[in-house]
């Protein structure tokens, strides 16, 4: 080997050392921290699954999968006349127990009243005609002119005139003071009964329609026209388009650096140049082992938090499961 050839090899070796020293001072120098994390997730969605309330056949479905709906608006109907019938006869007792109650209210009618103290004077009339035969005839008996039998008769008239005025006085009493509060009391206690039970059948008649509870698109379309419905059988599956947010894992280093209300910018790998704008809305308290679906076989078995990110104003090109970058700025 020349000399050059062994400048040569020294120089070489020497360079490889200073790599070497250089590449183990890189990998334990303390850096400060990067000003973005970025993060990788999926996006998930909420989904609803539509049932009827009550029993009953399907007799009409309105939307197809894919189809947009808002909140409120119908989606299927059940065959309602049943429960139509029902609110008729709950509305027909309601009405009824409601005239008791008024009736009870209101009192004695003036007709009644003026009927209950004519019999009175009626009453009063009879005793005093009783009184005055009663009294001929005390007379009559004392001067031997009238026989103990008439005697006893005119006593007995006398006794039942004057009872028939007490019973006609008590009538016309009763009459005055009206019903009694403990039967006001249980009328119309019967008749908020009456009134919760017509509420019911109304309410059970309008839920043989099938509302959405928000906006969103129909995933599935489950039962057809004719089908029998019930609260266990899911007829739509609906996927709400609010909210929308990013299922995201953070390990342990990174933990204190996010906290909720963090801004977020998110990107998909169809679209990398449109941004959503969104905020970190739930840190797990918890640490879990990184699902096996989303990480390399070297991560799996470390332990990290499960972040919720949401997204500010999504539109359609988000779908359930799709891969998703995180973007957060830090700052210094």
């Amino acid at each position: 080997m020349t000399k050059t050839q062994r400048r040569w090899g020294t120089v070489l070796i020497s360079l490889l050392v200073v790599a070497a020293i250089g590449a183990v001072a890189w990998r334990e120098w303390p850096r400060q921290p990067s000003d973005v994390l970025t993060l990788y997730g999926n996006i998930d969605i909420r989904q609803v699954d539509l049932a009827f309330n009550d029993i009953g056949r399907v007799v009409e479905m309105r939307k197809e999968e894919g189809d947009h709906v808002k909140a409120g608006e119908v989606l299927a109907r059940i065959e309602p006349q049943t429960y139509a019938d029902l609110v008729a006869l709950t509305q027909a007792r309601f009405d009824a127990q409601r005239a008791i109650v008024q009736r009870l209210v209101t009192g004695s009618r003036p007709e009644e009243i003026a009927r209950d103290r004519a019999s009175i004077q009626s009453a009063q009339a009879d005793l005093t005609n009783a009184e005055l035969l009663l009294k001929r005839r005390t007379e009559l008996l004392r001067s031997g002119n009238v026989s103990r039998e008439l005697y006893d008769d005119a006593k007995a008239g006398y006794d039942m005139a004057r009872a028939r005025l007490n019973v006609a006085s008590e009538i016309s009493r009763l009459t005055d003071l009206g019903p009694r509060q403990e039967l006001i009391d249980q009328a119309k206690a019967t008749l908020r009964a009456e009134e919760s039970l017509l509420a019911l059948a109304q309410r059970r008649l309008a839920d043989t329609e099938l509302k959405a509870p928000a906006n969103g698109i129909i995933l599935n379309r489950i039962v057809e026209p004719g089908a029998m419905a019930s609260s266990a059988n899911p007829v739509y599956t609906l996927s709400l388009n609010d909210k929308i947010w990013v299922r995201a894992y953070i390990s342990e280093p990174d933990l204190g650096r996010v906290h909720p209300g963090l801004e977020v910018k998110v990107s998909t790998d169809t679209d990398p140049n449109r941004l959503y704008d969104g905020w970190v809305g739930f840190v797990s308290p918890t640490a879990e082992f990184t699902p096996k679906t989303v990480e390399t076989t070297e991560l799996r078995t470390q332990l990290v938090y499960r972040l919720r990110i949401f997204i500010r104003n999504p539109d359609e090109r988000l779908r359930q499961g799709m891969p998703v970058t995180v973007r957060i700025a830090l700052g210094h």
